[in-house]
């Protein structure tokens, strides 16, 4: 910050200073503000602080898994990397606008046929939003992952990689109650436990492979997202219902 001079001042203006922000409207933009941002954005503080990004009770959003209606759109996320490769598949009630995360592949150290075949038993016919990064990422032998996975099969998408936005995004679901996940999603809720800010305010970039395939799938994936075709819905609804493991 600049020093303040008698010819150079700050000045610092919060919702309470706007007229037209009464006290019903600034409660409910803070309640759908992220607690680091809060001070920032209503009372002009410039402040980042260390904790947890998303600061909900996982009760409020775990549930227990259930029969998806064949209605419902479906789409993943996928982050990808040698050390680990993870996808988040959701499934998207537009009714309410809720999105269940209700599976998640999460592996390391495997070639990309390996985690294509484990995301295409999800259903080979739902879109995904991948890391961008991934179209000219190498793994080991210089392949470029993008059209590598395209050629194996998968329908992916490069996906939206505004980090604060796409934060923002999540954290909105969250508070609003329009994020649910399913309780045997054991490495997504894992990584959601450790996922935070250190003290200078920065994300902290380890375990959050999950986390940044949810984002892609919400920022990018739920504009993608289909409904299971009709030969593939009994397998789809059995899959999911009997799915209680965290991963392949």
């Amino acid at each position: 910050m600049p020093e303040i001079t008698p010819s150079r001042y700050l000045v610092q203006a919060g919702w309470s200073d706007v007229p037209h922000l009464d006290a019903d409207t600034q409660r409910e933009l803070l309640a759908s503000t992220q607690p680091y941002l809060r001070d920032a954005r209503s009372k002009g503080v410039p402040s980042l602080g260390a904790g947890a990004i998303y600061p909900v009770a996982e009760s409020e959003i775990m549930v227990e898994p259930f029969a998806i209606p064949a209605y419902w759109p479906r789409a993943y996320g996928l982050d990808v990397g040698w050390n680990r490769t993870a996808a988040a598949w959701g499934a998207h009630d537009t009714n309410t606008d809720t999105l269940y995360l209700y599976a998640e592949h999460y592996r390391g150290q495997a070639e990309p046929s390996t985690h294509a075949t484990a995301i295409r038993a999800r259903g080979d016919w739902m879109p995904g939003a991948i890391d961008p990064a991934a179209r000219g990422r190498s793994q080991r032998d210089g392949e470029q992952l993008l059209q590598n996975y395209l050629d194996l099969g998968l329908k992916l998408t490069k996906a939206d990689n505004a980090v604060d936005a796409g934060i923002d995004d999540v954290w909105m679901r969250l508070a609003t109650g329009r994020l649910k996940v399913f309780r045997t999603c054991l490495n997504w809720w894992a990584e959601y436990r450790l996922y935070r800010r250190d003290e200078k305010g920065k994300i902290v970039k380890a375990n959050d492979h999950l986390m940044d395939a949810t984002r892609y799938l919400i920022r990018t994936g739920l504009g993608l997202a289909i409904t299971a075709p009709a030969h593939a819905r009994g397998a789809i609804t059995h899959h999911i219902v009997g799915d209680s493991h965290a991963g392949y």
